[in-house]
């Protein structure tokens, strides 16, 4: 059998190589965030993530652009588990109220990458990927299907990123508060203000949930996905 020549191999363990390296950065990156140290020179970041500085200007321009990938990379994952626990949920309302109360106990849950995401509250509104896209996407569902009635869904959208964003950090500030029944009070109350009845709401918001795999958002990092990847 005729081996390869090795030079067709090279570009597969350049691209494997440059995936390491960025991965170590994002993981650095959130470590950083979950403690708020968001004043952590780029030195310092390079050398916890143990990649020459040279290499950092390879992925990212700025210390700022690895921030933003750090956050959506963390909004992505959980995006994802959300959207596969209700992917074969057919009632827009039950599945809106099944990711916000989901990502809900996530904060307690994981509270290192509720930080990172939290860190960058002001921005998850007009984040183009992770959990306001989401969010988004399910509002339209509802006032689509004639499901929710508030049909202005800029608004809805504010009010439920807003109600997300702000039931993480009451969460965080107060660790015996039970995250459970807040989390379920703040889907109610949202699903009412959609439009759903009183009545309803409670049951949705009272119906048992599936179960949150979060273990993989952990490790997952490492398998950081290079499409995003900005080399030069």
């Amino acid at each position: 059998m005729t081996q390869a020549p090795a030079s067709s191999a090279e570009p597969t363990r350049t691209h494997r190589r440059k995936a390491q390296t960025r991965a170590a950065l994002v993981r650095a990156a959130q470590s950083f965030l979950a403690q708020g140290q968001t004043n952590t020179p780029v030195l310092e970041i390079t050398q916890a993530a143990d990649v020459g500085i040279g290499s950092f200007y390879n992925h990212f321009a700025s210390k700022d652009q690895l921030f933003e990938a750090a956050v959506e990379h963390v909004m992505d994952l959980l995006g994802a588990v959300l959207d596969e626990l209700t992917t074969d949920v057919d009632d827009p309302a039950v599945a809106f109220a099944t990711s916000f109360r989901l990502t809900g106990r996530f904060h307690r849950r994981e509270p290192q990458l509720s930080k990172v995401i939290l860190h960058s509250a002001l921005d998850i509104l007009g984040a183009q990927k992770g959990l306001a896209p989401r969010v988004r996407r399910d509002i339209q569902a509802g006032v689509e299907s004639g499901r929710f009635t508030m049909t202005d869904v800029d608004v809805a959208v504010a009010c439920a990123v807003g109600a997300a964003t702000f039931l993480g950090q009451l969460i965080q500030a107060e660790p015996d508060r039970d995250d459970a029944e807040a989390t379920d009070q703040a889907t109610e109350a949202l699903l009412r203000m959609l439009g759903v009845s009183a009545s309803e709401a409670r049951a949705i918001c009272r119906s048992p949930l599936p179960e949150l795999q979060t273990a993989g958002l952990r490790g997952a990092v490492d398998e950081v996905a290079t499409n995003g990847d900005t080399a030069r």
